[in-house]
């Protein structure tokens, strides 16, 4: 007599099989997922502070990004500042942690210059931080200029672990 299909034997060793694969593979695909979250994240903030840069020198004024409840890892607003009219708002899910050195406010003038604390020129960097590293892999920087910069390698500076 042909056997057909499988025994119950082989179909067991199959699912266990399966089970052990699917535990090598989920910490594994954490990583990735939180990698890829970081990583929209950085080009959306990069994107709303290109947006603010444009948006001050097409209507010759102002405009700020501020940090949610003082800590860029909530989201940020887009501001005209002598109203106070919200132009975007984002929030962030899932408690990223976004390390600036650079405060918490970013003013571009009508120029589309940065502008600090006294209307001096202003750069920072704005640093996505992995849980489990110290060191960032996601930096936003802001230079003098008003240019922003997405970069994406690991910096050789923990700014991660100081906050």
């Amino acid at each position: 007599m042909k056997q057909q299909g499988a025994t119950l034997i082989q179909m067991m060793l199959a699912l266990a099989l399966v089970g052990v694969l699917t535990q090598l593979a989920a910490p594994a695909y954490t990583a990735i997922r939180h990698d890829l979250h970081l990583a929209s994240a950085a080009r959306e903030l990069a994107q709303a502070l290109r947006y603010a840069r444009n948006h001050a020198a097409l209507l010759g004024q102002p405009v700020q990004v501020t940090a949610l409840e003082g800590y860029w890892g909530n989201g940020w607003q887009i501001v005209l500042p002598p109203q106070q009219q919200v132009l975007r708002e984002r929030r962030l899910a899932g408690g990223l942690r976004i390390v600036s050195n650079g405060g918490t406010r970013v003013t571009f003038s009508a120029l589309g210059v940065p502008l600090g604390p006294g209307a001096s020129p202003y750069g920072a960097t704005l640093t996505l931080c992995q849980h489990s590293r110290t060191i960032g892999a996601h930096q936003v920087v802001i230079a003098f200029s008003g240019r922003v910069d997405l970069r994406t390698k690991p910096q050789t500076e923990p700014r991660c672990a100081t906050q």
